[in-house]
């Protein structure tokens, strides 16, 4: 498999891009590289005919629903077992604010509600000053595409995986489109969306790293390897599933080279010839690679299996 470099996994498919900085020292980057980290691959899969994303290319999603995990977790993980503390969320919000970043622009769902000049996502979990209007974010931090077992949730793994977050929002939906039909008042109708906006809204998927990067604690590099194609059918199942339930216009976001991480480079000391120019672990990012490669294979797949498809990209 040949060598990427840090750089060449930041390349989005969509219009927008961002830049990392990786001319510091190992020492220093080690440090800071959560921070400075971007996980920028995406794969869009789009259902609808119409080109879509960001309102100045005549793109109006009225929601947005987004499953994942830390990467996208706004607050899910925090109102479910405990509040995430500093230093995340000092930068921009100057307190600690139920996300694993110092800010709005190190989650990239922030990003993507900004460029559709949609508010933040609400936590579906959180109880308190929420707002649904315009989507609902069942992301949480730890969550992972493999209901969780005894072995996964002893390693600190969230219980509420990607499964749980579909039947979490097959409620939600099935509350929204009941309170719509007993004829709420207009401020509890304020606060949810409308029946038909499920199916014009955009639905996000980010997660998939904690599966493979849980996986390593317990075996090598060529055993998680072996085991990707079944984490695969499990998370495009989900893709299914929202169809029919009224969802046609997704993203699915790559992993991103984990095996960057501050923590993956502490926790397991590797061989000098296994280290990139940039401090990175390079057999761990050649998994993130490969489960890359095989979802893009099965979005294409999904392309063609689900009806009324387009193959556009925005």
């Amino acid at each position: 498999m040949p060598e990427r470099t840090a750089m060449e996994w930041a390349r989005p498919i969509i219009s927008m891009r961002w830049k990392s900085y990786w001319a510091l020292s190992r020492s220093i980057r080690m440090l800071t590289l959560v921070a400075l980290f971007v996980f920028a691959s995406s794969v869009l899969l789009l259902t609808r005919k119409q080109k879509t994303f960001g309102h100045s290319d005549g793109c109006d999603f009225p929601a947005i629903f987004n499953f994942g995990d830390s990467n996208s977790d706004t607050g899910g993980k925090s109102a479910a077992f405990h509040r995430i503390p500093y230093p995340n969320g000092e930068a921009f919000f100057h307190r600690p604010s139920g996300r694993y970043c110092d800010g709005k622009r190190s989650s990239l769902i922030s990003l993507v509600t900004e460029k559709l000049e949609l508010p933040y996502l609400s936590a579906y979990l959180d109880s308190i000053g929420t707002n649904f209007r315009h989507g609902a974010n069942f992301a949480t931090g730890g969550s992972t595409i493999q209901p969780v077992d005894a072995i996964i949730f002893n390693q600190g793994f969230s219980p509420i995986s990607l499964d749980i977050q579909l039947l979490q929002f097959e409620q939600f939906r099935e509350r929204t489109n009941e309170l719509h039909r007993e004829g709420v008042n207009s401020n509890i109708k304020s606060g949810i969306p409308r029946p038909e906006d499920f199916s014009k809204a955009l639905y996000t998927l980010d997660i998939g790293q904690n599966d493979l990067t849980g996986a390593i604690k317990l075996m090598g590099e060529k055993q998680v390897l072996a085991s990707i194609p079944g984490l695969i059918d499990q998370f495009t199942q989900v893709v299914p599933r929202l169809y029919q339930l009224g969802a046609r216009t997704f993203w699915i976001h790559n992993t991103g080279p984990f095996g960057c991480l501050p923590q993956q480079v502490l926790d397991y000391p590797t061989k000098p010839e296994n280290v990139d120019q940039n401090g990175c672990i390079k057999s761990q990012n050649e998994v993130a690679q490969e489960f890359n490669r095989q979802l893009k294979e099965r979005v294409s797949l999904l392309r063609g299996a689900i009806p009324r498809c387009s193959p556009d990209i925005c």
